[in-house]
């Protein structure tokens, strides 16, 4: 018991200091970012081949 007191105490002193709030800010958005990204991974690899295929045809169609 009171080693969870102990850290529920140390968290809400944690998130309450707001010496550090810009640096928590910024992993809070990288954390969700890389969530999204992880979310979507088949999506953005599809989305970015499509892209890199209707380049290569249109490069081959201008040079012929």
């Amino acid at each position: 018991m009171k080693m969870m007191r102990f850290l529920r105490n140390g968290m809400r002193s944690f998130w309450k200091d707001e010496k550090g709030i810009g640096t928590l800010e910024m992993i809070l958005i990288i954390v969700v970012i890389l969530i999204i990204a992880l979310f979507f991974k088949d999506e953005l690899f599809k989305l970015v081949k499509r892209l890199f295929d209707n380049v290569n045809t249109k490069a081959n169609d201008f040079i012929k």
